[in-house]
């Protein structure tokens, strides 16, 4: 497995990678949840590029940047067990150099969700992966469902900007008690750890509520919202059933349909998410 950590180093050795190259971009810390991206990705194409990059433009000042966590050595010896072929890990001023100023934004997608919570998150993602893209050239790019409006906005700016890229979507890889896996999971405390599962326990009650004809949306909204005040120390920022092309929100499900929540526990914020009906994929 061959590492670079510059622009230039990369290409060099991008160039010598045969056949189709599958592409999964990461912030590193990686857990089974990115390795699973990485054997998709190995399933589909010859070549294998992964991306460990903490991208500073889609953190706001307020949030985890700097604790967020890091570990190059680790990381690279489940890339390397993976037989991933190549690792692009770039520092900040790689990506961002001092006259670095252009912005790649997509509009309308990002105006919900986690782009309401978050207003400056999307345009760092866009743009960062729009450089990504650029930088390593890949046919095929996988991305995980747990990260959904993401996944959506990814989707706009392939079409949009018209990279030749395949977008893949994997499924969300959980805990045995139905965590989502990520990598702020280890910020949580015991006793947060436990009342984490509330979220998707809330995301399943959906799910069998649909399959037993409920449609509307205000009702499925709360047995979320029942579920989650159990836990008094979630704080619940958004719980949404919106059109999964537009991510309006919803009155009744007649329609395909992203059910997604964010909730803070402490200093962590957790995100999760299923697709109505049950069983269908989110692209």
């Amino acid at each position: 497995m061959n590492v670079a950590t510059s622009i230039p180093e990369y290409r060099l050795l991008r160039a010598e990678l045969p056949g189709l190259v599958g592409f999964v971009p990461t912030m590193g810390y990686l857990h089974e949840g990115h390795l699973s991206l990485v054997r998709e990705a190995r399933a589909r194409s010859t070549s294998v590029v992964a991306s460990i990059f903490v991208n500073p433009s889609q953190f706001a000042p307020s949030e985890d940047l700097a604790a967020y966590p890091r570990d190059l050595d680790r990381d690279f010896a489940f890339l390397e067990a993976e037989d991933v072929d190549l690792v692009f890990a770039p520092t900040a001023e790689e990506m961002y150099p001092e006259t670095f100023d252009t912005w790649v934004e997509v509009n309308d997608l990002t105006k919900h969700l986690e782009g309401a919570a978050r207003p400056t998150h999307f345009r760092g993602v866009t743009t960062v992966v729009a450089k990504l893209f650029n930088i390593v050239q890949p046919q095929i790019a996988v991305f995980g469902q747990k990260d959904a409006q993401q996944a959506l906005v990814i989707r706009r700016l392939i079409v949009d900007l018209g990279f030749d890229v395949d977008l893949v979507i994997a499924p969300t890889v959980r805990e045995p008690d139905g965590l989502a896996m990520s990598s702020r999971n280890t910020y949580l405390s015991q006793e947060e750890r436990t009342a984490a599962t509330a979220l998707y326990q809330s995301l399943q009650q959906v799910e069998d509520l649909y399959s037993a004809g409920e449609r509307k949306a205000a009702n499925l909204r709360r047995a979320m919202v029942e579920i989650l005040e159990a836990e008094a120390s979630l704080q619940p920022e958004y719980i949404s059933l919106a059109d999964i092309e537009t991510l309006e929100e919803l009155e009744a499900i007649d329609q395909k349909a992203l059910v997604s929540l964010a909730a803070r526990l402490g200093r962590t914020r957790l995100i999760d998410n299923v697709v109505l009906p049950p069983g269908e994929s989110l692209i």
